[in-house]
């Protein structure tokens, strides 16, 4: 029974640091689309797109879902937590 414990607590470690990973990818990939989009069409666009937005709302709904399943260490969320703000503070 100690085994089975041992490989669940390793599981359930292991899908934490993959929701923290995949959080990563998703409010990087949201924010170099904005990029690529303020590159090809101006910034005036983006200004003038609903994108900005939804896209900070789903940046947010990212971190939520980090925060509900990462559970240490605490500074992993915090650092994510700072980068993501920063990029939602940019673009207001």
């Amino acid at each position: 029974m100690p085994d089975e414990a041992s490989l669940l607590l390793y599981i359930k470690n292991m899908l934490g640091d993959l929701i923290y990973v995949n959080g990563i990818i998703a409010t990087e990939l949201i924010q170099i689309t904005e990029n690529l989009a303020a590159m090809r069409h101006g910034e005036e666009f983006l200004e003038n797109s609903p994108c900005i937005e939804e896209h900070n709302q789903l940046k947010q709904y990212v971190l939520n879902i980090v925060k509900n399943y990462k559970q240490t260490p605490e500074s992993f969320l915090k650092d994510l937590d700072k980068h993501v703000l920063k990029h939602l503070e940019e673009n207001e």
